[in-house]
């Protein structure tokens, strides 16, 4: 082996910019924090505050509205300035400086605020992050270093939910103890943004954009992106909220106090699995690795459909958590290498919006499905809708190749 070759065959993980692993903490962190006071909070609202479960169901609705509507004007504009870092330090800024109000709001007006500049502040960041990682990755690290962000920020995801229930048993169920102590990893994860990341230079021949949302920019994203986006789009309506997941678990038989257990082995398969992946799709096709995770999701699908007993169910969660690993990241992948580089994040932006409205209309057809047929209905509806989103990979992969063939 020559000294040329040894970089080549030195781990992936070893070969990404430190910038991509801070970038990770960073989501790991703030999802941390945030995770322990949204798992939380529902119940604060009801119990320590008196809220109904509508005003519930409205704050929700909100923050998550505003999330995805902030990240398309987020992205747009860093493509427009030409820098990404300062965008995603003021997303996860606000959301930290946001924290301390939780636990020192007085009224449900005071919640409702923060929940809402904390959403603002995950859209702001959201599109800039995403298109910093694809900036600072080698086009050939650039599958890893998506699954590595993804892993560390599904990390977080599951180990603030537990961090939570850990510390209402050491403050004897005193909400506003956990809220405190949610504060300190927020902080730190705008610390570190600040402070160990490092934006890249602007190519100088890099195109200038002066209006990122105009149709004249968003047709130069290029029928790849497009097709990236509808596939994607068709793929989020089989991949319905989670909560269905919880439910199914419930109805299958599963004590109320372990509930909380699905999203917590759901969350340890998918981050098992997003790094791997993303390594191993920079060596081989995205598209065939996008169409293992697909199959995946079909058989969770068909196991939480048709599987009896809490052991068939468990498969189905895992199943699930597994097919998340094989398709987050590499989705956010392919809108790297389909999107030019100084639209990425008005790509991102638009990508976000497009699927989260998708999540939106897949819940909603979930739901009704769920009361109208029952469980089996919703999941077998959704390996319809994952079969469907094989056949338009099809045309993404060929007008992948020909991008590539046309640089």
């Amino acid at each position: 082996m020559t000294d040329a070759t040894l970089p080549l065959r030195t781990a992936a993980w070893r070969r990404i910019p430190s910038s991509i692993w801070a970038l990770g903490f960073v989501s790991l962190l703030m999802d941390t924090s945030s995770e322990m006071i949204h798992a939380l909070l529902p119940v604060y609202l009801v119990v320590g505050l008196g809220a109904t479960a509508l005003t519930v169901g409205i704050i929700e609705g909100i923050a998550e509205a505003t999330a995805a509507i902030t990240k398309i004007f987020s992205g747009a504009l860093s493509d427009r300035l030409g820098r990404r870092k300062e965008l995603a330090a003021l997303g996860y800024g606000l959301a930290a400086f946001t924290k301390p109000i939780f636990p020192l709001a007085p009224t449900i007006g005071w919640l409702v605020a923060a929940r809402f500049t904390d959403r603002v502040g995950k859209g702001i960041r959201g599109a800039p992050r995403d298109a910093l990682v694809a900036d600072l990755s080698p086009p050939e690290l650039r599958g890893a270093s998506f699954g590595l962000r993804q892993a560390l920020d599904t990390v977080g995801a599951f180990l603030g939910p537990l961090l939570g229930i850990g510390l209402m048993a050491l403050f004897a169920d005193d909400f506003v103890s956990v809220f405190w102590v949610a504060v300190i990893p927020a902080f730190l994860a705008f610390g570190l943004i600040v402070f160990a990341v490092h934006e890249p230079e602007r190519p100088p021949v890099a195109r200038a954009v002066r209006n990122p949302l105009s149709r004249a920019e968003l047709a130069q994203l290029g029928s790849a992106y497009w097709w990236v986006v509808t596939v994607a789009s068709v793929f989020t309506l089989a991949r319905f909220s989670e909560a269905f997941l919880i439910l199914r678990a419930e109805s299958a038989g599963l004590p109320l106090m372990l509930v909380p257990a699905v999203l917590v082995v759901m969350n340890i398969a998918y981050a098992a699995s997003a790094y791997p992946v993303g390594a191993l799709s920079d060596r081989m096709d995205r598209v065939a690795l996008l169409i293992v995770g697909l199959g995946l999701l079909i058989g969770a699908d068909l196991a939480l459909a048709f599987a009896p007993g809490l052991v068939g169910i468990a498969c189905g969660v895992v199943l699930w958590g597994l097919h998340m690993g094989f398709t987050q990241g590499l989705l956010a992948t392919l809108v790297a290498d389909a999107a030019p580089a100084e639209l990425r994040g008005t790509a991102y932006g638009m990508f976000n919006l497009v699927t989260g409205l998708a999540m939106l209309a897949a819940s909603v057809i979930a739901g009704a499905l769920w009361d109208w047929v029952g469980p089996a209905g919703t999941f077998v509806a959704g390996a319809v809708f994952a079969a469907a989103t094989v056949a338009g990979l099809v045309p993404v992969r060929q007008r992948l190749d020909g991008r590539k063939a046309a640089r």
